[in-house]
C-alpha cells in the first residue's frame, strides 16, 4: 500500500491509498478537480470513496468523482447518505473494501454521526483527532469527543493518523502556550517547521507520538490538570478535555 496525500481548499488533505495495482482507495474528496488530477497523473482506478462526515469540505467532490467512474462505492455514517454515500457503516462495522479489511469506529464530537476507519496502521479519522488537536465541537458534547478520543487511544502506537487537516503548527503553538518548556512539544514543533517551509505536510502522525504533544490524549496528566488548575478537587479527565477545548476555541 502507498498512501497519498492531496491537498485541497487551504488546509484540507484527501487521501489515496494506492494499493500498486492500478487501484486505490479515496477518503473524504472536498473537491474532485485534485483528485481527478492525482487518478490521471497515477493512472489509477478508484474502487471505493470513503466519507467519515457529512461536511462540505470533505464529501464535496463525490458527484464530480461518480461522473467519471459511476462505479466506485461510497461508504459512509447516516449522515452522508444524502451526500453521495450508498453503502451506510456505523460504529464497530467490519467491512472488506478494496481488497483490505476495516473496522469502523464512531468518533462523535466533531458532527454527530462522524466515524474513522481503522486498518493497521491506517487510521483515517476525518475531523476527529488531529496531531496535537481535535475537531472543534459543531454537533457532540466535550464528553462525547473524548470518548471517542478514548476509543482512538486504544489503537497501537504505530498507527499512522491521516487526519483532514494541515492545523499543526498551530496546534502546537496552543499546546506550547498551555504546557512552555515541554520538551516533545517544543521539538516536534522544530520538526514541523522545518517540514513546513520544505513544502511537506506534517501528516500522517503516529499515535506514539501523539500520546506525548497531543495534549487532548493527555487529560489524566498530572502536570497538565496542575497548569490548568484542575487538580483541586480533581476533575474528571473529560472536564480536563472540555477546559482545553474551550481554551483552545479562543486562542
Amino acid at each position: 500500500m502507498k498512501l497519498i496525500s492531496i491537498p485541497a481548499f487551504q488546509d484540507n488533505y484527501i487521501w489515496l491509498l494506492d494499493d500498486q495495482n492500478g487501484h486505490c482507495l479515496i477518503v473524504d474528496p472536498g473537491e474532485s478537480a485534485p483528485v481527478l488530477e492525482a487518478l490521471k497523473t497515477r493512472n489509477l482506478t478508484p474502487t471505493a470513496i470513503l466519507l467519515t462526515h457529512h461536511h462540505h469540505d470533505h464529501v464535496g467532490g463525490v458527484s464530480g468523482i461518480l461522473r467519471h467512474f459511476p462505479d466506485v462505492k461510497v461508504y459512509g455514517p447516516e449522515e452522508t447518505a444524502d451526500k453521495g454515500a450508498r453503502i451506510i457503516l456505523k460504529n464497530e462495522d467490519e467491512v472488506e473494501i478494496g481488497g483490505v479489511k476495516w473496522r469502523v469506529l464512531a468518533t462523535p464530537g466533531h458532527t454527530l454521526g462522524h466515524i474513522s476507519y481503522y486498518s493497521r496502521p491506517y487510521l483515517f479519522c476525518g475531523d476527529t483527532l488531529f496531531s496535537a488537536g481535535c475537531g472543534r465541537l459543531f454537533e457532540g458534547t466535550p464528553e462525547q469527543m473524548y470518548q471517542s478520543f478514548q476509543q482512538l487511544a486504544q489503537l497501537p502506537d504505530e498507527t499512522l493518523i491521516c487526519a483532514a487537516h494541515e492545523y499543526t503548527l498551530s496546534n502546537l503553538k496552543f499546546a506550547r502556550s498551555i504546557l512552555p518548556g515541554d520538551d516533545d512539544i517544543d521539538s516536534h514543533e522544530q520538526n514541523v517547521q522545518e517540514m513546513r517551509k520544505k513544502g511537506q505536510p506534517s501528516l500522517p502522525t503516529t499515535l506514539g507520538l501523539e500520546r506525548k504533544i497531543n495534549l487532548f490524549l493527555r487529560c489524566d496528566d498530572v502536570d497538565l490538570q496542575n497548569k490548568l488548575k484542575l487538580n483541586d478537587p480533581l476533575k474528571p479527565s473529560w472536564q480536563v478535555f472540555a477546559h482545553l477545548r474551550h481554551l483552545k476555541d479562543s486562542f
